[in-house]
């Protein structure tokens, strides 16, 4: 397949990433002495307890060549192939070099050609981490006993690196690296000579022969072999950007939706073990916030974008963690509120059901205000929010609307009940509705009643439950309950800021907060407020998006462009911040002075997605929040209802539609032609013509309709 137009031929960077999901590398360090940082998704010290879990450093392939020192140097990656190339120049002295993490298996091929005057010496060394090279730092008092081996076999050299003392579950991770055709380590090319090095990497969750693994891999490699790793590399990317594209008309903004695209499609696929915080690029022992899941937003934001972008692949890790600590999560809700059959999760967790922040003795000495301010409840550090279960379902609940497969749904269920059974219990009965008490709209703001964002989580909750048990037909018995707390839950707070009506972070409590996205994050990615919402609950919306104007904000810019084109915000200043965004960036896509890791990744495609195809509420609009005079085009954007949906604008009027109805859902539309009729040809031939400003269409499963605009009489 050839790549579409739109998705930039290369973009240039500079410490760019390099992974599959599964393992990745980060390439850094100097031309003379290049470095290509090494980790896995599931390679991590796993022990309950606050700052003792985290993903771990693998080690590092460095490559030496002294005669690139002070060189100038280009880097620039192939978004479709995923492919980085790398040209340094010093004099005379030229290299070009080419690497790919193979999408297919986990091997890293690196590809070193002269393409200057003069020969070229170097050598591969793959090393363990060590302090003053890995900016591997142990703040209080962490430095842990781990097992460490490393060695050379023949022309292989491999490390392996373990976690098995005080944890809960042991760990140990692997690489080994070969210069194919050479019995050492060492290179030496004349003009135009190439040598390519291969690098496997492989962890015990994976089984326990992985050393032996990563040895065999790398000794089997010939030219030959590569030559169909590449091809199976290329192919594996050629289907993934094939499953959706868009084009905005706009070379930055395509730069920036199909880069962040293509960051977590490389550090997202492995079903145990997400993408922490940072991604797969571990360059750091200890990671900040110990690179783990954090729930209050962190952990959800890179996944915003997946579901409507249809790369279910991507998002299919994403509720893993949250499943596996269920048990947990239940033990905190009986002890901390009484609820017996609900959960109650905290700020921090890891995989396998590992608790990031759990008391222990460290946070007794170190971080004792934690403990004193009453954030921590229990043993669990929660900031005193309830909501953190119930925001994991802001990406369940779209997995579930925007493709309805049963096997899902019966897999996340059960979070989904004991979700919704906490906020049928929780809510207080206060004159005639249910209120909210002693929550946190904010870490730290222990005892608001009724936060913003937790009326409109709670909302989520009990209605994606309602949905999901009828889909399920099952437990029917507990609906009428769902159904009346959801119907009687207390308004969304209220205040007048410089003389409009805005939301009120909480009824009683905070009132308003100078940064993050906390006052419209029940609008997205709650998903509670939207075009088909009343008249003045949407202008509070608008009037709030403009009174925060958080474009740019460290915490939270990832829901506020997607809210502000929920509620129908002006879309030149959607366009216009937008571009300001997408600017305010590093070469490889990552957010200038935000500290938060891979978040922002899906910051443009979500805003894009609901600008050209939304779906929220049930009701499917076609460029409803578009720049007039700007041509654009979306193919296969899922929505709602398990459709893929195509269209173009051209001329500021919407083109033929095409859906796919995967499930045989009722397609509701706003015309998009409003004043015109419109015909639908199904696969069979049948042609129906509709009319009306909302137009209902029977589907059946697997049928595709063509819906064109009706000319003449």
């Amino acid at each position: 397949m050839q790549p579409p137009a739109h998705i930039p031929s290369t973009v240039a960077v500079d410490a760019p990433l390099l992974g599959n999901g599964y393992s990745a590398a980060a390439l850094g360090g100097r031309p003379d002495s290049l470095c290509f940082y090494l980790a896995r998704n599931d390679f991590w010290r796993l022990q309950s307890g606050f700052n003792v879990s985290y993903p771990a450093v693998i080690g590092k392939l460095q490559l030496s060549i002294p005669a690139l020192r002070n060189a100038s140097y280009k880097v620039e990656q192939s978004l479709y192939n995923a492919t980085t190339t790398g040209k340094f120049a010093s004099g005379d002295t030229a290299v070009l070099l080419t690497t790919y993490l193979s999408a297919t298996e986990d091997l890293l091929v690196v590809r070193i050609q002269n393409t200057g005057k003069t020969p070229v010496a170097g050598i591969a060394n793959l090393l363990l981490p060590q302090e003053d090279q890995f900016n591997i730092h142990y703040p209080l008092e962490r430095k842990y006993e781990d097992t460490t081996s490393a060695g050379r076999h023949a022309s292989v050299q491999w490390i392996t690196r373990g976690f098995v003392r005080d944890v809960a579950i042991a760990t140990a991770a692997a690489a080994a690296c070969r210069i194919i055709g050479r019995n050492d380590n060492h290179f030496l090319l004349q003009k135009s000579e190439s040598v390519t090095i291969v690098c496997a990497l492989s962890g015990s969750v994976k089984g326990k022969n992985f050393s032996q693994k990563v040895m065999g891999s790398v000794t089997k490699r010939s030219p030959n072999n590569l030559i169909a790793v590449y091809k199976a590399h290329t192919a594996w990317w050629a289907k993934f950007w094939h499953e959706s594209y868009v084009d905005t008309g706009d070379s930055l903004l395509n730069k920036q939706y199909y880069l962040s695209h293509y960051t977590i499609a490389s550090c997202s696929r492995d079903p145990q073990f997400p993408a922490s915080i940072f991604g797969s690029w571990i360059t750091r022992e200890i990671p900040a916030w110990n690179g783990d899941y954090h729930l209050n937003y962190n952990y959800m934001a890179p996944y915003y974008a997946l579901y409507s972008s249809n790369h279910l692949e991507q998002a299919a890790p994403y509720e893993s963690p949250l499943l596996d600590f269920m048990e947990r999560g239940k033990y905190y809700s009986r002890k901390i509120t009484g609820i017996n059959d609900g959960i109650l999760y905290p700020v921090g967790i890891g995989p396998l059901g590992m608790e990031t922040t759990r008391r222990n003795q460290l946070m007794e000495e170190h971080a004792h205000h934690f403990i004193e301010s009453g954030n921590v409840e229990d043993e669990g550090l929660f900031f005193g929010q309830k909501t953190n279960a119930a925001y994991g379902l802001v990406n369940i609940a779209p997995a579930f609307y925007y493709t309805y497969r049963k096997t899902y749904a019966e897999k996340v269920y059960p979070y989904v009940k004991a979700v919704a059974q906490f906020w049928a219990q929780y809510p207080a009965w206060e004159n005639g509705r249910y209120v909210i008490l002693n929550d946190a709209v904010h870490e730290g703001t222990i005892g608001d009643k009724n936060p913003v964002l937790s009326l409109g989580l709670a909302r989520l909750a009990l209605q994606t439950a309602i949905d999901m048990s009828r889909f399920l037909q099952t437990d029917s018995l507990y609906r009428p309950h769902w159904d009346s707390v959801l119907t009687h839950l207390s308004h969304y707070p209220t205040q007048m800021r410089n003389g409009h009506m805005v939301f009120r972070y909480t009824e009683e409590g905070t009132a308003w907060w100078g940064d993050n996205s906390l006052g419209i994050q029940h609008i997205f990615p709650a998903g509670q407020i939207g075009l088909e919402s009343d008249a003045s609950l949407l202008q509070t919306a608008r009037n709030t998006i403009d009174d925060m104007h958080r474009w740019l904000d460290n915490n939270g810019s990832n829901s506020f462009f997607p809210a502000a084109v929920s509620v129908g915000y002006p879309v030149d200043s959607i366009w216009h911040y937008l571009h300001k965004y997408s600017l305010h960036t590093y070469p490889n896509g990552f957010q200038y002075g935000n500290p938060h890791g891979i978040e922002n990744c899906s910051t443009v495609p979500a805003t894009i997605n609901e600008m050209m195809c939304m779906s929220n509420q049930g009701v499917l609009r076609i460029f409803p929040v578009w720049p007039v005079h700007h041509n654009a085009a979306f193919w296969q954007l899922r929505t709602m209802g398990a459709f893929l949906v195509s269209a173009r604008m051209v001329n500021d009027e919407v083109g033929d539609i095409t859906v796919k109805s995967e499930q045989g859902k009722q397609l509701v539309l706003e015309n998009p032609w409003p004043q015109q009729s419109v015909a639908v040809r199904r696969n069979n031939g049948a042609v129906h013509i509709l009319a009306g400003k909302r137009l209902t269409i029977h589907t059946h499963k697997n049928e595709t309709l063509y819906l064109t605009k009706v000319t003449g009489k």
